[in-house]
């Protein structure tokens, strides 16, 4: 999903550290403060010029794609993985969701991918593409169950997790128990009336 990090046998080794400067700096940039850090920032912390950035990357999106494994794919993948080994419908789509959320507030970054805030970048398209499927898949098993409600489709949980995402970047920030109180909430809102069982 992520681009290619030019820091291959064909650079001069200052470059080939340079770029892997870069990267560090931008991974922690991007997953402590998001996708739309200043660039400046970034170079800052790897010790280079902002033309350097450019120059090795060839920009915002290019760096985006260096790292966008590191900072959000990885992760979201786990969460994926771990959920499909769940066996009961209900308790999978409650670890996915709060899993997700999770991810959400640790994560500036996955907001921004969430939010499509960098359309152009194809890795950013291609973990909504995974995002998408996993929500349809474990969405229709848990309404299969009877463990959401019949009405709650794929599309009403993207809504929710884009909600979130707009809250936890243009709101104030709550505190990590109200938080997961809020996520509770908001599951036991979207249970079937007859949830599998497991479910709480």
């Amino acid at each position: 999903m992520a681009g290619a990090t030019p820091s291959g046998p064909g650079l001069r080794a200052d470059a080939r550290r340079n770029a892997e400067q870069i990267r560090a700096a931008a991974i922690g940039a991007f997953q402590g403060q998001g996708l739309t850090v200043p660039l400046e920032e970034v170079a800052r912390a790897a010790g280079v010029s902002k033309a350097t950035v450019f120059n090795r990357f060839g920009g915002r999106i290019g760096l985006i794609e260096a790292v966008i494994e590191e900072v959000v794919a990885s992760e979201l993948s786990a969460v994926i993985d771990r959920s499909r080994t769940i066996d009961d419908a209900g308790e999978r789509i409650t670890h996915y969701l709060t899993a997700l959320r999770d991810l959400q507030y640790r994560q500036p970054a996955f907001n921004d991918v969430l939010l499509r805030t960098y359309p152009d970048s194809p890795g950013l398209m291609e973990i909504c593409r995974v995002g998408g499927e996993a929500n349809e898949e474990f969405v229709a098993a848990a309404r299969a169950s009877g463990a959401l409600r019949p009405e709650f489709t794929a599309g009403d949980l993207q809504a929710l997790v884009v909600d979130n995402a707009l809250a936890l970047r243009h709101g104030e920030r709550p505190g990590r128990d109200d938080y997961d109180r809020r996520t509770r909430y908001l599951l036991d809102g979207i249970r079937g009336h007859s949830p599998a069982p497991g479910g709480r």
